[in-house]
């Protein structure tokens, strides 16, 4: 069966799920999208060891004391969803917007703030096992939202189930076993808008002992934008198998190619009034990624008397042609293990709740650089070696001191090494600004930074009712800086810039769960942080001599917010709801007190985002969903706040059926007013010094249509 990708093959799509209800299928149940504490897998399989079922992976999440959210892949399989902007988009506390193609802005509780490029501040996992680069970086071009069956959102020192600690904490995608997919055979084809067309498979078998699953997901899209041309290649499997009872294997294998063509920024005017149209140095240069990625990961569990232990190998190689300002080509491995234990005992009498776990992971990163002549090399600038390695210890416990209530105690324990070696060109130097000096080495072309220290956590947990839950906690994070970060450009060379590692108390409050028709999830943080890493796009008169730099001081904090409320139930006697939610992420960034920004908005992030949803479902397997996604008032643009992009809103519409049969029809159609507007932001730090304004804007994407076909068999 093919789709078109013209409007009116969208259209004819859209008739077809309308016409469609004048002869449904058998009754069958729907799957609404959840905020309650407990939850059913949409599929009546159980999991095995190494990856339980997603029930169990539901309550796993939500047993934890602090903010976090747990989403289903069945509330966007019947979508375009092709980043994690698709995945994410309904969970409060997460900014995730699209900057073009499969390059997007993640950010937690203001982590990255003001990063204009991938990603920082937040640990990004596939199965529990690290996505991210050693030195901490990561991007998202080897996640595919088709190849998932659930996403984890740990905020910040939540995250220490994972050994994490950032500010942003950590996002777990886990990809489906045999034993947990929606289906044995799934074959998914969909398009639409921009030249879109995608093709997803999926197969998986159990054999005695033995399980496997294999899928692979093709795209290609010209994009909105003039020079957005994006062509994806993922592949995916996993093999398990039962060595003995309570003994099991799991090995994860991934191939990842991207070649993203990239538009950049333009200025405000041109973003508002000729979005589709490329920045011209993007042209001229030809700037693009090319990503090759190869993962390979084991997870070996072992069911013990008390408790269960898994110990978690990976390594992973990625090589990275992308010719921007330069042409940056770099070809690296990180490679890691990682045991770690959990289990329940009494303490006289009383429950316990115990993780132990260790991690050493270390990456080293051939980067070099050329002059950019139309996206080929040319002369080389750079030839440097970066490494980097990590030793982590943590802890965390629960205590059921009453049967209702719970203390919980952790602590992480961290040394992080930084080792720069440029091979060749010019010698780095100590940077001369005393803000950016810290106990670091640098001796002619090495440089070599430690960072050290202890996290702890505490927090208490009420859970009056099996669906309720009330808690509190204090968490300490802290971010060592990556690459991009402490190599910079500072003149005509590339430098070392000894940076300090950011470091923040976070208070939390907040409340989870579900009574009758209604649910939510309600948070309260504020973050008090010290050296917070800002980044801002280096301009002339800047006034500081690096693109980042630690602030002194800064507060981060909001409200993370989502209530859903079933209004109607049996309209029409039938057993159809209709249901209303509202998602509000309240953002309050400021310095305090800075000697140059004094107690400014950090730019980057608006105050806030709301996304309001009403879903009708249909016992047939029919449903409709409008929404809105509404900024009220756009970021800030630089840390002067002397510029502020507009707010928007966004009216989208999603529909759809799944027949009896394992069929399902989707329409996905968005910004259906085509309203121009701003997606995200690469910071300044003072705009109107800037002549004519910063080319510091990524243009929103227009009117569009997308369409699929899935058979489940």
């Amino acid at each position: 069966m093919s789709l078109t990708s013209s409007k009116g093959g969208a259209g004819a799509l859209a008739c077809l799920l309308l016409t469609s209800t004048a002869a449904f299928a058998e009754p069958q149940s729907a799957t609404l999208p959840e905020l309650s504490v407990e939850g059913v897998a949409a599929t009546p399989r159980a999991g095995s060891l190494t990856v339980p079922s997603v029930a169990e992976q539901r309550k796993a999440v939500n047993s934890t004391v602090g903010s976090v959210a747990f989403v289903d892949a069945d509330e966007f399989k019947n979508s375009y969803a092709n980043t994690l902007r698709d995945v994410l988009k309904d969970t409060p506390g997460v900014f995730v917007q699209e900057r073009y193609g499969q390059e997007l802005r993640l950010s937690v509780r203001g982590s990255g703030v003001a990063r204009g490029f991938h990603l920082r501040g937040i640990e990004l996992l596939q199965d529990g096992i690290p996505l991210n680069l050693a030195d901490g970086s990561g991007d998202f071009y080897q996640v595919d939202p088709l190849s998932l069956r659930s996403a984890e959102v740990y905020k910040g020192g939540n995250a220490l189930t994972f050994g994490a600690t950032t500010l942003g904490g950590a996002v777990n995608l886990v990809t489906p076993t045999a034993y947990t997919a929606f289906a044995p055979n799934i074959y998914r084809i969909d398009g639409g808008s921009f030249g879109t067309i995608r093709e997803n498979f999926q197969v998986s078998r159990i054999s005695g002992p033995v399980d496997v699953l294999l899928s692979g997901t093709i795209t290609n899209s010209d994009g909105y934008r003039v020079h957005e041309t994006q062509r994806t290649q993922n592949f995916n499997a996993n093999l398990g198998y039962q060595i003995a009872p309570g003994i099991e294997t799991r090995f994860y294998a991934g191939v990842f190619l991207t070649d993203q063509k990239l538009p950049g920024s333009l200025s405000l005017s041109d973003a508002l009034n000729n979005p589709r149209m490329a920045n011209l140095s993007a042209l001229t240069g030809n700037q693009s990624r090319q990503v090759e990625t190869e993962r390979l990961a084991n997870r070996t569990s072992f069911a013990l008397d008390v408790g269960r232990l898994d110990v978690d190998s990976w390594v992973i190689h990625k090589n990275l042609y992308h010719p921007i300002f330069q042409v940056i080509n770099q070809d690296g491995f990180t490679y890691g293990i990682s045991p770690h234990w959990s289990g329940t005992f009494d303490i006289g009498g009383f429950r316990n709740d115990t993780i132990l776990g260790v991690r050493a992971f270390a990456g080293v990163n051939d980067a070099r650089q050329y002059l950019n002549t139309s996206g080929y090399r040319f002369t080389q600038t750079l030839n440097s070696v970066q490494s980097a390695s990590n030793y982590e210890a943590y802890g965390e416990n629960r205590f059921w001191f009453l049967p209702d209530v719970a203390l919980m105690t952790g602590l992480k324990a961290f040394s992080s090494n930084r080792t720069y070696s440029d091979k060749g060109g010019l010698p780095a130097v100590p940077n001369a600004n005393p803000a950016l000096n810290f106990a670091g080495n640098l001796v002619g072309k090495y440089a070599n930074a430690t960072y050290q220290g202890i996290n702890p956590k505490v927090g208490l947990m009420w859970q009056p009712l099996p669906d309720i839950q009330v808690f509190g906690d204090i968490t300490r994070s802290r971010d060592v800086p990556d690459f991009s970060d402490l190599n910079q450009v500072i003149g005509t060379t590339t430098q070392f810039v000894p940076l300090r590692a950011q470091q923040a108390w976070t208070y939390e409050a907040g409340t989870r769960g579900k009574i009758d028709r209604l649910s939510w999830d309600v948070t309260l943080y504020r973050a008090e942080i010290r050296d917070e890493l800002i980044n801002f796009f280096a301009n002339p008169g800047a006034g500081i001599p690096a693109a980042t730099f630690n602030a002194p001081r800064t507060v981060h904090q909001g409200v993370e917010a989502a209530v859903s409320l079933e209004v109607l139930r049996d309209l029409t006697g039938i057993g159809d709801t209709l249901t209303a939610t509202q998602i509000w992420t309240h953002n309050e960034f400021r310095f305090v007190n800075d000697p140059q920004f004094g107690n400014n908005r950090i730019a980057g992030i608006p105050q806030d985002v709301l996304r309001t949803i009403l879903t009708y479902t249909h016992p047939s397997g029919f449903y409709v969903s409008p929404s809105i996604d509404w900024v009220p008032q756009g970021a800030f643009a630089d840390h002067a706040n002397t510029l502020k992009v507009p707010g928007y809103a966004l009216v989208n519409v999603r529909t759809g059926i799944d027949f009896a049969n394992g069929i399902s029809l989707f329409l996905d159609a968005r910004n259906l007013t085509d309203e121009r507007y701003v997606s995200d932001v690469a910071v300044v730090t003072n705009a109107s010094t800037v002549p004519g304004g910063p080319a510091a804007f990524y243009p929103g994407n227009g009117r569009s249509f997308f369409g699929g076909v899935r058979a489940s068999f």
